[in-house]
């Protein structure tokens, strides 16, 4: 209670009512794969395909995920994480030298790229001479296409801030300079010219195995560095399809990351793995595949094929990719435009120009119940995802709108409760905290995600003296049961239609 000394007028701010529960986001992706440059073993936030290529590089040959991302980007999706595994075996680096302005010209300065490989090689340092600054003054530019031009002014060979060489292991993203000269070459201002860097060849991928994918959250590795990321709501990992088509892992590999990644998202409860059949699969394989190898049951995985082409700029042909990075991005724009409770299905892959295999209805019909969500190609309305069931083998998680629904519920009322913690555990604390609940779960029913004509028949929060009895309050616990009646698509339409004539009615 504040202490009040003297006469006047005061103003206490109290709180009002219950805290307000915001939704968290449901549409973050996560890529895993291989790609022409870029950070290795970091999950790297993108906002855009402009960003993906600038760090990570363009379309490349041997490599899914470039297609993943910009799919997912081109279907709807806004922000994911992209971890980059394998990179390169150690490529030598593009170098020039730079030489001092003597009459026998020796070498004064090695200029390196920072990028191993050939990007070096299209790197170029101009030596100028300064316009205005101290004595022995000069500019060095350094340029590389597609990136931004460096350009160091009144940069001089002496020692102190600006030194050359220490002005451009501090800012330059593009090369590091070296003093290779004598003590005498060193104090002389560089010669005016242009030199380009040259001497970097490509280098190989590196052998990749399971594990590389994998990885492992302690040393923030393949997928298993997400764990420190809580924002991903989905785990899709193409490029594992590309090590299994250049003969790097088998069959039985594949099914060892994607039950890794099934693993992963079970353990942290609030992802779904997206998960890419093997490619050139009939439909009776990919049954047996689904249903006799793999045999995943999980509520937290879905499976989709077969795989859709898309335009390759490589090669200025089509190509067939795993669909994963597009589904993600229709999830995105299903949870944006309908909400999380819409199941992400009948809606259309943009960037699919035709499919792998176009399969029948009978196919469809023994495909479905194994829970393998089918892409079809339909006249007149373009190719759509046909399918909306996770792997597992239980009804009542079935469906993926569902088990997405939940993951939000979930993460919502985790991250607006935390108030909660080391509050007064009392009557007052319980009723604070339903009221909260219900205001929260009120709004999620009117925005159509619950079952039921009134919000009594959509949901219900219990927190009360049998929910939380003293043995339970004495152990420092707070126990609140929350039950949600969630909305099951329409997957099967039927509609009854009656012949009437002379007053009977003939039924089909």
């Amino acid at each position: 209670m504040p202490n009040y000394l003297s006469p006047g007028v005061y103003v206490e701010e109290v709180e009002a009512g219950s805290r307000p529960i915001a939704g968290v986001g449901t549409a973050v992706a996560a890529f895993v794969g291989l790609a022409q440059r870029g950070p290795t073993n970091s999950p790297t936030l993108i906002t855009n395909w402009a960003q993906f290529t600038n760090t990570f590089g363009e379309f490349i040959e041997g490599s899914y995920l470039a297609h993943a991302v910009y799919g997912y980007f081109l279907n709807g999706g806004g922000s994911c994480y992209v971890v980059r595994v394998g990179g390169d075996a150690p490529a030598p680096q593009a170098r020039a030298e730079i030489a001092a302005a003597t009459d026998d010209g020796a070498p004064g300065y090695r200029v390196l790229a920072l990028e191993s490989g050939p990007a070096g090689n299209q790197i170029s340092v101009e030596i100028a001479p300064a316009t205005s600054g101290e004595e022995g003054a000069f500019n060095l530019t350094v340029k590389a296409p597609g990136r931004e031009t460096e350009t160091y002014e009144n940069v001089t060979t002496k020692r102190g801030k600006t030194n050359v060489v220490t002005m451009v292991k501090e800012k330059s993203k593009l090369i590091q300079l070296e003093e290779i000269g004598s003590a005498s070459a060193l104090e002389r201002v560089p010669a005016p010219g242009k030199v380009a860097l040259a001497g970097a060849d490509g280098a190989k991928p590196v052998q990749l195995a399971p594990e590389d994918y994998v990885g492992d959250a302690a040393d923030r590795t393949g997928f298993g560095g997400l764990e420190a990321i809580d924002a991903v709501t989905m785990l899709a990992v193409p490029d594992l399809m590309a090590v299994y088509q250049q003969g790097m892992i088998d069959l039985e590999g594949v099914q060892a990351v994607q039950l890794a990644m099934i693993a992963h998202c079970e353990l942290m409860g609030d992802r779904v793995a997206i998960l890419d059949a093997p490619p050139g699969l009939n439909a009776q394989q990919i049954r047996e595949w689904r249903v006799d190898k793999a045999g995943y049951d999980s509520k937290y995985a879905s499976l989709y094929w077969p795989w859709i082409k898309v335009f390759d700029p490589v090669t200025s042909q089509g190509i067939h990719v795993p669909p994963s990075g597009h589904m993600a991005g229709i999830w995105a724009r299903n949870d944006d435009t309908r909400g999380v409770h819409k199941a992400p299905a009948n809606e259309v892959i943009r960037g699919a120009l035709s499919l792998e295999l176009q399969i029948t209805k009978g196919e469809h019909d023994q495909l479905n119940p194994a829970g393998i969500n089918c892409i079809r190609a339909f006249p007149g309305r373009g190719i759509r995802v046909w399918g909306a069931r996770t792997l597992s083998s239980d009804p009542a998680w079935r469906y993926l709108n569902v088990r997405r629904l939940f993951n939000y519920v979930e993460e919502s009322i985790i991250e607006g409760t935390q108030w909660v913690v080391f509050e007064p555990n009392d009557l007052n604390l319980w009723q604070r905290v339903k009221r909260t609940l219900n205001a929260f779960l009120v709004r999620t029913w009117r925005d159509g995600a619950l079952f039921g004509a009134t919000p009594g028949e959509a949901f219900y929060v219990k927190c009360d003296a049998e929910t939380n009895p003293p043995e339970v309050v004495d152990a420092g616990q707070l126990v609140v049961e929350v039950g949600i009646a969630p909305v099951k698509p329409a997957e099967f339409v039927v509609f009854r239609i009656a012949q009437f004539s002379g007053g009977a009615a003939l039924t089909e």
